[in-house]
């Protein structure tokens, strides 16, 4: 018997554990009907956890595609109190992906977008969101997750969708530069230093305002692995710094659209 995927009350079907052997089991012939992270937590306490008092944490969803270290960096943050969040949900396009697993661990939701013949249990844009609203999501963070964001969602959160990209943008960014095949393009075209981007969305791939950067020089003998290597250490480093300012309400947008993160220490300073 497979597991039904379950509704639950945000309106969003969760994508099952595997299910233990005894829940195979039958009373009175019916099935027993798996009980979903998404439903447990759906009954547990809603709103943000407080950090202080008075102080609500924001409400977060990560999008993975594939083994999620850098939504592991910042779940880690969150838990260890340096990120004022909650990750309240993971959606991915492959729920057997590595982040989903590390999600279903742990005990979050996971949640499968879009809906596709390869992974029925998909909900639609339009469910997604009424999910995401019913969730109070405050802020979106692309981890990894290599489809294209609906313009809906854009809209429906402005200013509070992040990305991270393997690249210093614009350079080696658009549709198709994603994992090694950004840093093979940037070892092949002879650029001496690369780094991660963290960026906010809009309805392109890798064209939304830069938010931070990290540099990481180029070695002259350099692989694509031992770049990626390097340039995902700064990823887990800078893509949580950024989150941080977010879920603390530092980051400043310049008349010209462009965003600052405010100093934790000193009001006046921006980077």
């Amino acid at each position: 018997m497979e597991a039904s995927v379950a509704s639950t009350g945000s309106g969003l079907r969760c994508s099952p554990n595997p299910m233990p052997k005894q829940q195979h089991e039958r009373r009175s012939g019916r099935p027993i009907r798996m009980l979903t992270p998404m439903r447990r937590w759906g009954r547990g306490r809603r709103g943000g956890e407080a950090r202080g008092v008075g102080v609500e944490r924001k409400r977060l969803v990560v999008f993975v595609s594939g083994g999620g270290s850098n939504f592991r960096a910042i779940h880690d943050a969150a838990l260890g109190g340096d990120v004022n969040g909650v990750v309240v949900a993971l959606v991915t396009d492959k729920p057997g992906c590595g982040g989903a697993e590390h999600a279903r661990g742990n005990g979050i939701p996971v949640v499968v977008f879009p809906k596709l013949k390869s992974a029925p249990e998909g909900v639609s844009t339009d469910e997604l969101l009424n999910g995401l609203r019913e969730l109070r999501v405050d802020f979106i963070l692309l981890a990894g997750y290599l489809k294209l964001i609906p313009v809906e969602l854009v809209q429906a959160y402005p200013k509070s969708i992040l990305n991270i990209h393997p690249s210093l943008l614009p350079a080696f960014g658009g549709k198709g530069y994603y994992g090694l095949k950004v840093h093979k393009a940037v070892i092949a075209s002879g650029a001496r230093y690369s780094g991660p981007t963290v960026h906010f969305v809009d309805e392109h791939y890798d064209t939304g305002r830069t938010l931070a950067q990290r540099v990481v020089p180029v070695q002259a003998n350099d692989t694509p692995e031992q770049l990626a290597t390097r340039v995902l250490h700064e990823e887990h480093q800078v893509y949580v710094e950024a989150v941080t300012a977010l879920c603390e309400d530092r980051i400043v947008w310049r008349e010209d659209g462009i965003p600052l993160i405010r100093s934790q220490t000193n009001p006046d300073e921006y980077t």
